[in-house]
């Protein structure tokens, strides 16, 4: 009936903007951390957000640090059981890609009570139950609000060993680049939120977004050593969270549009203009540290596509590229050597085609 509350309604019709998409851009966020007068850190912080790194990282022991993280957004899916799995494997990412292990998470949740039903939260929150359990974490609470628009995320606690922690500031002259997902899910959630592909048609992207992170636990301890440097590729796109990488590492960059795994359909949606503002904002933000001589309108699009739960991008020792990626492609088989670090040059990130 008119008026009562609806458990039926495609959660991507609720919304404005949906998934790491909604993230506010890169280049205000910067703008308004820079005016924010910060506490001086404890000499415990290992890792704090001057790096725009994934998550801070707290010393609690000579042998244990606390890593720390957060992440919610709105709807980027119509299925509530799909939206929670990608919320929850988005936040735990974060964790992952410090090189460290989840162990609690807490739900963060805005529902539309007057225009949802109970039911679909239900569902949310048992996709994203699933997701913590299959990390082998444990779900401890959270907190709740009564809201206009449905937004749900995890707060994440995970341990490290202190000098076993992954930043994105240790990269090095010499390393390959591995990514670890396909990319195109700014697109392609685009274009199911206008009604131009359904969720089935969009299925390696739906898999890939539900998929956690957890690549620490198909490596060796040399294995998981030879990594120099990662961080997960989300909003920011491709091109913003490799330009911090390079930023943070004093590096350039120097990919292969032709290695870069590319999910089922994404090119083409963006062929036929399937944007997000964040495909502009993305842009921006990278213009003046980008080269990308060689590459079509459309493939430069890519590089900007917002990702959601996208994968881990990892600086690694050359020698052992080869034996990580074989290794990560058991689980992850998109897993691809895109590229290599430099030493830094006039521009931090250069695509070739």
């Amino acid at each position: 009936m008119s008026g009562q509350p609806r458990s039926d309604i495609p959660l991507t019709e609720t919304v404005q903007k949906g998934g790491c998409a909604a993230k506010v851009s890169a280049s205000e966020l910067r703008k308004i951390l820079a005016q924010v007068q910060f506490p001086t850190p404890h000499e415990a912080l290992l890792v704090d957000g001057r790096h725009f790194d994934d998550a801070g990282v707290y010393r609690v022991t000579p042998e244990v640090a606390m890593v720390q993280t957060l992440d919610f957004f709105t709807p980027i899916l119509d299925t509530p059981s799909l939206f929670g799995q990608v919320a929850a494997a988005n936040a735990l990412s974060d964790v992952y890609a410090m090189g460290g292990r989840p162990v609690t998470a807490m739900g963060i949740l805005a529902f539309p009570l007057a225009t949802m039903s109970p039911d679909v939260i239900v569902q949310v929150m048992q996709g994203a139950s699933d997701k913590v359990a299959e990390a082998k974490a444990n779900f401890v609470g959270g907190h709740s609000i009564d809201d206009d628009t449905l937004k749900f995320g995890l707060s994440v606690t995970g341990f490290v060993h202190p000098e076993k922690i992954w930043t994105n500031a240790g990269a090095k002259a010499g390393d390959h680049l591995i990514l670890t997902k396909g990319l195109g899910t700014g697109t392609l959630t685009a274009a199911l939120k206008r009604r131009e592909l359904s969720e089935e048609a969009i299925g390696e992207a739906v898999a890939s977004m539900a998929t956690i992170n957890n690549v620490i636990d198909h490596l060796s301890q040399e294995e998981a050593g030879a990594v120099h440097a990662a961080t997960d590729i989300t909003g920011f796109g491709l091109s913003g969270h490799a330009m911090q990488l390079a930023m943070a590492s004093d590096v350039s960059l120097r990919f292969q549009f032709t290695k870069l795994p590319i999910l089922e359909n994404a090119l083409k949606m963006l062929g036929a203009g399937f944007l997000t503002k964040a495909h502009r904002s993305n842009r921006e933000y990278t213009a003046a540290a980008l080269e990308t001589s060689g590459l079509d309108h459309f493939q430069e699009l890519l590089l900007h596509d917002p990702q959601t739960s996208g994968g881990l991008l990892l600086s690694v020792d050359p020698a052992m590229s080869s034996i990580i990626c074989s290794r990560l492609q058991t689980a992850f088989p998109r897993t691809s050597v895109i590229g290599e670090v430099t030493a830094a040059g006039t521009k931090r990130l250069y695509f070739e085609a």
